[in-house]
Formats: C-alpha cells, sequence, structure tokens
C-alpha cells in the first residue's frame, strides 16, 4: 500500500478543528508539526479527493502539500528512537531495555507499538508528571484516549486502586492490554473501546480523570469529565501546544474549573484543575 502524506497549515485557532475533521474523514491518527501543520496519511489513490474536500472545507488558497511516503516495515519502525525516560517517580523503558528504577522509583515497561503514547511526546509526559504530582494512594483514575495504556498503567504503579482507559481506537485496546499485563497491573487496570464523552461514566467516580487527546475535543468533554469526578478530584487536560493555553484556560474557567497545577515540556502544555 501506497501512502501520502498531506500537509495543511491553518491558524492555530483552527488547527484542532481540522485535525478532528482529519481523523474522521480518514479513520486514522493525524501528525501536528512544530511548524504548525497538520499532517493526514491516506492511500495513494484518496489523496486527491481528500485534499480537494481539505479546500473545500477550509477555502482554496489554504495549501495542502502533498508527498508520497517511503515504505517502512511498520511493524519494527515504532521502536525507532524509544529510550528509557524518567518522569518523576516514575522510569519508562521498553521492553528491549534493562534499566533499573532507583531509589522511589517505579518502572513502567512500555511497548507502544502502533498506538499512541511512548513517553517521547511532550504531552504525555506532561500528563504524567501532573498524575504522579496528584495521585493518592488508593486513588481511582479514569483515562480518556488511554492509547497504549501509559497513564493508567502508571496510575497503578503509583499505587491507584483501579484504573479505567477508554479508547476509540479499538486496535489499540489490545496494545493497552498486553502493555498491563508486562507490568503485572492487569487485575487493576482495564481498558474499554468507545467514545469518551459517552463511556467516561464507566470509570466514575474518579479521583482523577485525565485528557490527553485535542483542546477542542478536551472541551468537549468537560461535562461527561465534570460528571465523572468525585468530590475534591483532579482533572488533567493534556494535548495541547503551549500557544493554545489563552484559548483552553478562558474555557476551562467559564466550565467551573479552577487550576491548581501545569507542566510544560518542549512546547507542549498540561493542566490540573478541579471543579470551582
Amino acid at each position: 500500500m501506497t501512502l501520502w502524506a498531506l500537509a495543511v497549515r491553518v491558524g492555530a485557532g483552527r488547527r484542532d478543528a481540522l485535525a478532528a475533521w482529519l481523523v474522521a474523514e480518514t479513520g486514522q491518527a493525524v501528525e501536528e508539526r512544530a511548524d504548525g501543520s497538520v499532517v493526514a496519511y491516506v492511500e495513494a489513490a484518496a489523496a486527491d479527493a481528500l485534499a480537494d474536500a481539505i479546500r473545500a472545507r477550509e477555502g482554496s488558497a489554504v495549501p495542502v502539500e502533498r508527498s508520497p511516503v517511503p515504505p517502512v516495515d511498520w511493524v519494527t519502525h515504532w521502536r525507532d528512537g524509544i529510550g528509557a525516560r524518567t518522569v518523576g517517580r516514575i522510569l519508562l523503558a521498553p521492553s528491549w531495555i534493562e534499566a533499573e528504577p532507583g531509589a522511589g522509583q517505579v518502572r513502567l515497561t512500555l511497548d507502544p507499538e502502533t498506538a499512541f503514547g511512548s513517553g517521547e511526546h511532550g504531552s504525555t509526559r506532561g500528563a504524567l508528571a501532573l498524575l504522579d504530582r496528584h495521585l493518592k494512594p488508593g486513588g481511582r483514575v479514569l483515562d480518556l484516549g488511554s492509547g497504549s495504556g501509559i497513564l493508567a498503567i502508571a496510575a497503578a504503579l503509583l499505587g491507584a486502586s483501579r484504573a479505567v482507559g477508554i479508547e476509540l481506537d479499538g486496535d489499540a485496546v489490545p496494545i493497552a492490554q498486553a502493555n498491563a499485563e508486562k507490568n503485572g497491573v492487569s487485575d487493576r487496570v482495564v481498558f474499554v473501546h468507545g467514545d469518551a464523552g459517552r463511556s467516561a461514566a464507566l470509570g466514575a467516580p474518579a479521583d482523577i480523570v485525565c485528557s490527553n487527546i485535542l483542546r477542542n475535543i478536551n472541551v468537549s468533554l468537560f461535562p461527561a469529565i465534570g460528571e465523572a469526578m468525585a468530590p475534591g478530584a483532579v482533572a488533567i487536560f493534556a494535548g495541547m501546544e503551549e500557544t493554545e493555553e489563552a484559548l483552553f484556560r478562558p474555557q476551562l474557567l467559564a466550565a467551573g474549573f479552577v487550576v491548581v497545577d501545569e507542566a510544560r515540556d518542549e512546547g507542549w502544555w498540561s493542566v490540573a484543575a478541579r471543579r470551582a
């Protein structure tokens, strides 16, 4: 199968909406690059039609750069560049790397394969850092958009009594389940294939709710997250660039949340909040 990459650059205020639309149109994840472009991947036969649809949505003047994607063995390519990292009390390492946790640390063995969430992304590390700071022993965690399962598994390793992950991509669920088994926490972690907004109640009441997705989706999930939160719970929102803080913070406050903590990592901004 020959893939083409379609890179579209729009203003920051439209980027999230375009990314969400491209995910819905292609059924695939998109890439958000540092230059501000959103990149979708489609089969060669569908590239022209998607480019036309993008211009019809965003305007004919919006540039859509198309380029073929070199053939890659995706079964093993996801391993490239992944190493051991430390975030708070968490030592992240894939199964093929030997690394021993230090005093007070826990090792999280993670093989993300094709699911999002390896610890190599600033938004994931930001969410992990906030989870480490705010999770109390025995806490109950709900992870929306769980991907590889990294946040839910980290929660269990740090002492959560229960963690529920909700993931829209059905292919990611068995990967997350396998990662939970590798870390010996499958008795306390469960992953569900479903829509975060409709399925959040499965993890209620939660002492911590994590939503590491896109800004506009985080905003749409405010009601579901609020209903899933136990009294005094903390909601962690990630998946947003630092430039999006000015857009998201007012929306967060208007929805009845109070900011209690923040994390910044390589241009990505994560925020922890409580209900006012």
